[in-house]
């Protein structure tokens, strides 16, 4: 049995479930794209890898594990091909996949389905979008990412497994077609499995009135910045628009600390 997650630490708590009942035991394959950012038209083709590659790199500048040309077609794109010979060797073989309510998994799912057609009744799903799940603490709460349910929570989740429906198979891939043919690079979640898509500069402003006039540090920026946004965002894209915030004279910085530009935050608050 193959699982499929789109978050590292939620490929560890479940690995940790494992421990705790056998029943959930396989391979976790954690994907490391996030499709929810940058362009992904022709994925399939070189070309569209290319162009893909070129622009996480400019806006990933100075992340070294993502600066490297094939980053796409050496990772998420090979495992997958490895996956799709697995599931042809080996016919009782299953995919599980793990969708938390957030754009990157979504995404995820979306350009996995679009690949395992040929596995119709052995790839099922499980969505926790607005599930309820007991925190560590004792406290109900709807997680936004698999990385947030405690590993014992895992093994009550296994019960939502469900097969992926021939419907699903028909419409799923027809929808990642659709966001690539807008040619947008931000895609967020508004619920469900409905992804909408917006221009790069969509959160400048709310960056913007989020800064304060004197210096704050730049991860801890955008770290709070995510956690009073309705949405889980790329932190690579938020540091891109920050630096781009910098460079238009938006905003100040200062090594790794950060402003809005005094002028700038008297227009904001007039």
């Amino acid at each position: 049995m193959f699982h499929i997650v789109f978050d590292t630490g939620g490929a560890e708590l479940l690995s940790k479930a494992m421990d705790m009942d056998e029943s959930l035991d396989g391979e976790i394959i954690c994907l490391g794209d996030d499709y929810s950012i940058g362009p992904i038209r022709d994925l399939s083709a070189e070309t569209g890898r290319h162009s893909r590659n070129t622009w996480l790199m400019h806006i990933r500048d100075g992340e070294k594990e993502f600066n490297h040309p094939g980053y796409i077609e050496e990772s998420d794109q090979v495992v997958l091909d490895k996956i799709l010979q697995r599931m042809k060797d080996e016919e009782f073989d299953q995919i599980w996949i793990w969708v938390a309510p957030n754009a990157k998994d979504v995404c995820g799912y979306y350009w996995l389905i679009s690949g395992l057609q040929d596995f119709y009744g052995r790839t099922y799903v499980i969505s926790l979008n607005n599930l309820p799940f007991i925190g560590e603490k004792g406290n109900v709460f709807y997680p936004r990412t698999i990385s947030e349910i405690p590993s014992r929570e895992f093994i009550k989740a296994k019960i939502l497994a469900r097969p992926v429906t021939s419907a699903e198979f028909e419409t799923d891939p027809d929808e990642w077609q659709r966001l690539a043919s807008e040619n947008k690079n931000l895609r967020l979640l508004e619920g469900g499995k409905k992804i909408v898509q917006h221009t790069d500069d969509y959160y400048d402003s709310a960056l913007l009135h989020f800064l304060q006039p004197v210096f704050q540090k730049i991860p801890r920026t955008v770290q709070q910045f995510n956690l009073k946004s309705a949405e889980k965002i790329s932190e690579s894209f938020l540091f891109w628009r920050l630096r781009l915030l910098v460079s238009s004279g938006a905003a100040e910085q200062q090594g790794e600390m950060v402003r809005v530009f005094v002028k700038a935050a008297d227009e904001i608050n007039s």
